[in-house]
C-alpha cells in the first residue's frame, strides 16, 4: 500500500535583505527552513522563488501545499517612509480641524513643547471637505445629511484628482446610515475613488483616532491590495486555488481576499509573528511568562507574552499615525546589527536610530559604508565570526577595527572600550524596552524569561539577563526563522468593537446582550466565508471599563455563556483586580467611584493545526563533538575582571547542528549556525533541551 501524499503548509516573512521560508509537513510536524535574498523591487518575486525553493528542498510539487501564510511589512514601510499619496477627508461640518486639533500632547521626552514640531497631518487641510448633518451619541439622526455637500465633495475630489478618500463622521460608531450614504455618493460621483469609511475600520468612540485610522486604511489601501493581488495571482502558478493568508497585526490570519478591504490589520504583520512563534517555542519548553526579543539590522521588537498569549492594545502607532485596531503590544527600539554609533554635539557616544541597513550596511560588510555599527563593535572583539550567513557574507575586521579606532580616537578611548561601549548602549536601549512593555505595565520584569531571535537578537542576551536580573535566556534554533515559523502557528482572527457608554449601575443587560450577538454575528459570517463550520468557530468576548471621570479603559475578559446580572458584576470585578494590578490601586470598596463599561469587543477565531516542536535524540560523545576551533574573543569587565576593564580570552567556537539535548556549553564560548551567533559570557552556561533549544543561565556564585 503506498504512503499518503506529503501536505505541508508554507509561511514566508519578508524582510528588508532575505525572506525567510518554514515549511512544516502536516503529519509528522516537522519543519524545512530555508531563506532567499528579498527583491526589494519586487516583493512577490522573492516571495515565489522562496515557495519554489523550499518545495525543491523537499522534493514536492505544488499540489502538495494546503495552505501559505505570508507577513508583510508593506503597509508598515508605507507609513514609516511617509510615502502615501495624496488624501481627501470628508468629515461632519464643524469638525474640519479635528486632525489639526488632535490630542494637543506633546510626545514622551519633549520637557518643552517649544522644542517640539509638530509633524505634517495625514491630509493638509485644503484637501477637507465637510458635510452637513448630525448624529447624536445613541445614533439618532439630530439633523439629516446633506447629500448636495457629498456630492459636492465628490466631485471636488475627483476634479483634483484625489483617487483616495477616507470618511468619518461624528457618532458614527451608533450609527453608519451617514457614512453609507456618502460612500453610494462617492461610488456615483468619483467611481474610481478607493474610500474607506470609519464605520468599517473601526466602530468605536474617539473622534481624532477614528478619523486617523480611517484615513490610514485608506491610504495604504491601493498599494497592499495591488501587492497581495499580485502574489495571489502568481501563487496560483505554482499552487492552484490554495489558500492565500497574510497575517495581521492582531495576532491572527484573514484571507488575501479579505486583506484587500482591511489593509491597516496588517501594520505589524512582522513582529506579530516573531512573538506568537516564540510563545509557542518558549511554552512547549515549559515557560508561560516570556519576553520576546526580535532583533534585525535596523530595530529590535519586543513583547510581552503572559500564559502562551502576546498582550494586545488598541493604543499604538506606526511612525505619526496613531491606530486604535487590535495589534500585538509590540515596542520598537532602534538597536539592531545596523544601527549606527555617533557623537552627540555635547560629546558623548550615541548609538542609532540611525541604521546602515543592508546598503550600504556596516563598515565590515563588503562595500560597506563609512560609519561604525552595532555588528562592527561585534566582528572587532571576536563576538561574531569574520562572515555572516555560514559563509556567504565575508567580513572584514580590519576595517571595522579602523572605523572604530578612529570613532575611539575622538572619545580618548582604547579600541576595546569603544566597541564595548557601542555594545553597552544598544543592550540599555533593548533593556529600556523591555522594561516598557513589563515595567510600565505593572509587571515585574524578573518573573520572565527573555526568548531572542532574528539575526541579532543573542548577541547581547547574556548583558541584558545582568542588567534586568533575567533568570534565563531560550534562544530557539533557526532563530531567524522564528517569524517564519510563527506564521505558521496563527488562527484565522477577526475583531469588532462597538462603543456603548454606560455606568455599571445603570448597564441595560438586554441591550449588551444584543450587542454582543451582533458582534458575534458579524463575527460567523466573516468565519463562514473563510470555510470555517459553525462548530469549529470559537468567540472570545472581551469589554473596556475605567471609572468615571478616566480619559482611558482597561480592557477585561468577558465570559461566555448568559450575560446576567452576576456575570456584569464579575466584569467589573475583574476590572477592579485589573486596574490594581496595572496602577497599583483601586476602588472597589469605594462606592462613590462608579465604574463605567466604554466598548463591547468580540473576536471570531478560526482555528489552524498547529506545527509540532520536534523533540531531538540525544547523542553521546559530549559537547567536544560540536568544537569546532577557538579565537580570541574581548569579555568586557561587567563579566569578568572590573579592574582590567576587560579581557581577551581565548574562547572556543561550536556549532550548533552538532550540540544534542542534555548538552551544556559553559562560558566563555561561541555557539554558531548558519544564521545566528550566541556569544556565552564568562559566568554563563547554555543547555540544549529536549527541543535544541539553548537555555543561558548564570553560573552558581555569579
Amino acid at each position: 500500500m503506498s504512503a499518503p501524499p506529503r501536505r505541508v503548509r508554507i509561511g514566508i516573512d519578508t524582510g528588508g535583505t532575505f525572506t525567510d521560508v518554514v515549511a512544516v509537513d502536516e503529519e509528522t510536524g516537522q519543519t524545512t527552513t530555508t531563506k532567499t535574498p528579498s527583491t526589494p523591487a519586487d516583493p512577490a518575486e522573492g516571495f515565489l522563488a522562496g515557495v519554489r525553493k523550499v518545495l525543491d528542498l523537499m522534493g514536492l510539487e505544488g499540489d502538495a501545499v494546503t495552505a501559505v501564510s505570508h507577513g508583510t511589512t508593506v503597509a508598515t514601510n508605507q507609513l514609516l517612509e511617509g510615502k502615501l499619496d495624496r488624501i481627501g477627508f470628508i468629515t461632519t461640518e464643524g469638525y474640519e480641524s479635528v486632525l489639526e486639533i488632535a490630542r494637543q500632547s506633546v510626545p514622551d521626552g519633549y520637557g518643552n513643547s517649544y522644542f517640539w514640531v509638530k509633524p505634517p497631518r495625514i491630509v493638509p487641510a485644503d484637501l477637507v471637505r465637510t458635510v452637513r448633518g448630525r448624529l447624536d451619541p445613541t445614533g439618532a439622526e439630530v439633523r439629516p445629511l446633506d447629500e448636495d455637500d457629498a456630492r459636492a465633495a465628490a466631485r471636488f475630489f475627483a476634479d483634483a484628482g484625489i483617487t483616495t478618500i477616507g470618511v468619518c463622521f461624528l457618532h458614527a460608531y451608533a450609527n453608519d446610515a451617514h457614512e453609507r450614504r456618502v460612500l453610494e455618493v462617492i461610488r456615483e460621483e468619483h467611481p474610481d475613488a478607493v474610500v474607506s469609511i470609519s464605520s468599517e475600520v473601526l466602530r468605536e468612540y474617539r473622534e481624532y483616532e477614528r478619523s486617523v485610522t480611517t484615513l490610514v486604511d485608506a491610504g495604504v489601501k491601493p498599494k497592499v491590495g495591488a501587492y497581495v493581488t499580485n502574489i495571489r495571482t502568481r501563487l496560483d502558478e505554482i499552487a492552484p486555488g490554495v489558500p492565500f493568508y497574510v497575517m495581521k497585526s492582531n495576532g491572527g490570519v484573514l484571507s488575501a481576499q479579505e486583506v484587500v478591504h482591511q489593509p491597516i490589520t496588517t501594520m505589524l504583520s512582522g513582529p506579530a509573528a516573531g512573538a506568537l512563534g516564540a510563545a509557542l517555542i518558549a511554552g512547549t519548553a515549559g515557560f508561560d511568562r516570556v519576553l520576546t526579543c526580535d532583533g534585525g539590522g535596523t530595530s529590535t521588537d519586543v513583547t510581552v507574552v503572559v500564559d502562551g498569549e502576546p498582550t494586545l492594545t488598541t493604543e499604538g502607532s506606526v511612525g505619526d499615525y496613531p491606530s486604535k485596531i487590535p495589534m500585538i503590544d509590540v515596542v520598537t527600539v532602534g538597536a539592531g546589527g545596523g544601527s549606527i554609533a555617533w557623537i552627540s554635539p555635547e560629546g558623548t557616544l550615541k548609538v542609532g536610530p540611525q541604521s546602515a541597513g543592508a546598503d550600504p550596511g556596516p563598515i565590515c560588510y563588503p562595500d560597506g559604508g563609512d560609519e561604525p555599527t552595532v555588528t562592527d563593535a561585534h566582528v572587532v572583539l571576536g563576538r561574531i565570526p569574520p562572515h555572516l550567513l555560514g559563509g556567504e557574507i565575508p567580513l572584514s575586521v580590519e576595517a571595522a577595527r579602523k572605523g572604530l579606532a578612529a570613532l575611539g580616537g575622538e572619545l580618548d578611548l582604547s579600541l576595546e572600550r569603544a566597541a564595548t561601549g557601542i555594545l553597552e548602549i544598544s543592550a540599555w536601549n533593548q533593556a529600556n524596552a523591555l522594561r516598557q512593555v513589563t515595567v510600565a505595565r505593572g509587571l515585574d520584569v524578573r518573573d520572565f524569561t527573555l526568548t531572542t531571535f532574528g539575526g541579532s537578537g543573542s548577541l547581547l542576551a547574556c548583558r541584558l539577563m545582568d542588567i534586568l536580573g533575567l533568570p534565563r535566556t531560550l534562544v530557539p534554533p533557526n532563530p531567524g526563522n522564528v517569524s517564519a515559523f510563527g506564521l505558521l502557528t496563527v488562527d484565522v482572527r477577526n475583531d469588532y468593537v462597538q462603543t456603548v457608554v454606560s455606568k455599571h449601575a445603570d448597564l441595560d443587560l438586554d441591550r449588551v446582550r444584543g450587542v454582543y450577538a451582533d458582534l458575534e454575528e458579524q463575527a460567523h459570517v466573516a468565519l463562514d466565508g473563510e470555510g470555517f463550520a459553525r462548530a469549529e468557530q470559537r468567540m472570545q468576548r472581551t469589554a473596556d471599563l475605567r471609572y468615571v471621570g478616566q480619559a482611558f479603559e482597561v480592557r477585561v475578559p468577558v465570559a461566555d455563556g448568559e450575560l446576567d446580572a452576576a456575570a456584569a458584576e464579575e466584569v467589573a470585578q475583574a476590572f477592579h483586580a485589573a486596574h490594581r494590578q496595572l496602577y497599583g490601586y483601586d476602588f472597589a470598596d469605594d462606592p462613590r467611584q462608579a465604574v463605567e463599561w466604554v466598548n463591547l469587543r468580540v473576536s471570531g477565531i478560526g482555528p489552524i493545526r498547529r506545527p509540532d516542536v520536534v523533540e531531538l535524540p540525544g547523542r553521546d560523545g559530549g559537547t567536544d563533538r560540536a568544537v569546532t576551533g577557538s579565537r580570541r574573543v574581548f569579555f568586557d569587565a561587567v563579566q569578568s575582571s572590573p579592574s582590567s576593564g576587560g579581557d581577551w580570552v581565548d574562547t572556543p567556537t561550536y556549532d550548533r547542528p552538532a550540540l544534542a539535548p542534555g548538552d551544556v556549553v559553559s562560558g566563555p564560548a561561541i555557539i554558531e549556525e548558519f544564521g545566528s551567533t550566541v556569544p556565552v559570557h564568562p559566568g554563563f552556561a547554555a543547555t540544549v533541551d529536549t527541543y535544541g533549544n539553548l537555555l543561558l543561565t548564570k553560573e552558581s556564585g555569579r
